[in-house]
């Protein structure tokens, strides 16, 4: 039971490992966390790929087999307030671990790879923590928790800004599944593929970004994420000052401040 965390030149895999559908259990979260840390922190690391151990599924939620410590009525509120704070006493819980994942500021780009089950938790991991994704023409994704009296994975993903809100109503309220078909057509994925290719489809698309300037990468990523929150003007400005500041530190191909130039003891050249 583990989240298995590797690296190949620029680019970090994040493996879900738990059984045939690859559950998590509160131990994993927080794995999952200390790996989300240090691929923030290490400038060699550019993007990463989230996946399901080879021919399982990516991850149909939580291991609701768990045991979990109780708590009071008391304690329930602190740990909501709180997360943490009882840790060291009664051991991991939840909440716990995947809200600090779910709340991580990231500014390096993620690739789903998706398989077989996408459920629950998966799903939000996925919806949340990948910028593209890819599926199997087997996978299937949805929110089974309203049958179990869990609602809120709506809100915390804001599916609605995702696919439209008649198929998200349908994943949430019916807590029905969509295939990966219903899910290229709604642009909850970005590209379908046979199991088999599933990964090199995944690593392309990961070379791919590495190849360009890390720093254009991330700019990209923050200005795009913050601006879907702004209005229009300040939009705008905020993704114009960030465009000159990178444009100020870069120093590759088409460096200056013209495209294309190159400076040369303070001229043009």
């Amino acid at each position: 039971m583990t989240v298995l965390y590797s690296k190949s030149g620029p680019v970090a895999t994040f493996v879900i490992d738990n059984g045939k559908v690859n559950v998590f259990t509160p131990q994993m979260h927080h794995e999952f966390h200390q790996a989300l840390v240090d691929f923030n922190r290490d400038p060699d690391i550019r993007v990463g790929i989230l996946a399901g151990s080879p021919g399982k599924s990516f991850c149909a939620g939580d291991d609701i087999r768990t045991p979990l410590p109780a708590l009071t009525p008391q304690e329930a509120l602190e740990a909501h307030l709180s997360p943490h704070c009882h840790e060291d006493r009664i051991g991991l819980t939840r909440p716990g671990w995947e809200q600090d994942v779910m709340r991580m500021r990231r500014t390096k780009p993620i690739i789903g790879a998706v398989d077989h089950y996408c459920l629950g938790q998966g799903l939000i991991y996925l919806l949340l923590l990948t910028e593209l994704r890819v599926a199997t023409d087997r996978a299937q994704f949805g929110f089974p928790e309203i049958a179990y009296g869990m609602g809120g994975a709506g809100a915390m993903t804001r599916l609605g800004h995702v696919v439209p809100q008649a198929v998200a109503m349908e994943m949430l309220l019916l807590g029905e599944r969509i295939d990966a078909m219903k899910a290229l057509s709604v642009h909850l994925v970005n590209r379908v593929v046979a199991p088999e290719q599933l990964m090199a489809e995944a690593q392309a698309m990961a070379e791919a970004i590495a190849s360009h300037p890390s720093v254009a990468v991330q700019v990209e990523l923050e200005s795009y994420r913050r601006a879907m929150d702004m209005p229009r003007e300040q939009a705008m400005d905020y993704a114009g000052t960030l465009f000159r500041f990178q444009r100020v530190a870069y120093d590759g191909p088409g460096a200056g401040t013209g495209f294309f130039r190159k400076q040369h003891d303070g001229a043009r050249g």
